[in-house]
């Protein structure tokens, strides 16, 4: 078979193709099944969003709740941009190593998508979904109380 597709593209005027690879990428293996049924996600999806349909007519709120990575406290590099007069850099630590008195913050953010609003609360606790309780319970006090005063149902559904 190899030298009918290398006479092929002889004839073609074509280079030959260079060796076959037998490199593997770590985990390399593909995914052929979905586990459940596609038609229950689709199920699942569409009475959740009938659901959030029939909250936004009402004007209550809906939110969505989602915790970032840990970042490290302190003088440490960051990938993103910040601006400096030239010739004054910040100074940063020579190792990422975390700082033990200043551990890591989480970020938790949460979108209001009734106002097309948002909330971001930054907390140490280890426990995501206990942090991301309290992430609510405060955007709740702060913001979504005033917001909402009329709402007159507790629905949530958590999806991840």
């Amino acid at each position: 078979m190899r030298r009918q597709v290398h006479q092929a593209l002889r004839e073609l005027d074509a280079p030959p193709p260079g060796p076959p690879s037998r490199a593997r990428r770590p985990g390399g293996g593909r995914k052929k099944t979905a586990g459940k049924d596609p038609a229950v996600f689709t199920d699942q999806f569409r009475y959740l969003n009938d659901q959030v349909q029939r909250f936004l007519r009402a004007g209550w709120p809906v939110i969505s709740v989602d915790t970032k990575k840990k970042e490290l406290v302190g003088l440490f590099k960051n990938g993103g941009q910040e601006w400096q007069p030239k010739g004054q850099p910040d100074e940063m630590n020579v190792h990422d190593f975390p700082d033990p008195t200043l551990g890591k913050a989480i970020p938790s953010g949460i979108c209001d998508v009734t106002r097309n609003g948002a909330w971001v609360s930054v907390g140490h606790d280890q426990d995501t979904a206990a942090f991301a309780v309290e992430s609510v319970r405060r955007w709740w006090a702060n913001d979504g109380r005033t917001a909402y005063p009329r709402t007159g149902s507790d629905w949530n559904s958590a999806c991840g």
